[in-house]
C-alpha cells in the first residue's frame, strides 16, 4: 500500500506509477494476443486436418463433436485469462 500513499501525496509519483502499470498491462495484452493468434492457427490447422481427413471418417459428426469440445476449451481459457487480468489489475 505504500505506492497508493505515495500517489495520495504526489500526482507525480501518481503519474509514474500509472505509467509503468499501464506499460506492465500492455505487454500483458500483447503476450495474451500472440498466444491467442498461435491458438488461432493451431485451430485453423486442426479444421484444414478435419476437413482433409473428412472422406476418411465413418461418423460425419465426429469432426464436430471435435471442433465444439476445442471451441469450448479455448473459449474457457480465454475467459480464464481475462478474469485473471482483471482481477489483478488494481
Amino acid at each position: 500500500m505504500a505506492g497508493t500513499d505515495i500517489e495520495k501525496k504526489s500526482l507525480e509519483a501518481h503519474v509514474e506509477l500509472c505509467a509503468e502499470r499501464y506499460e506492465n498491462l500492455d505487454t500483458k495484452l500483447n503476450s495474451l494476443e500472440s498466444r491467442m493468434d498461435r491458438l488461432e492457427g493451431y485451430l485453423v490447422e486442426i479444421k484444414n486436418s478435419l476437413v482433409n481427413n473428412k472422406s476418411e471418417a465413418s461418423d460425419s459428426s465426429g469432426p464436430y463433436k471435435t471442433m465444439i469440445a476445442i471451441g469450448t476449451t479455448m473459449l474457457g481459457a480465454l475467459i480464464g485469462a481475462l478474469v485473471t487480468l482483471i482481477v489483478h489489475i488494481k
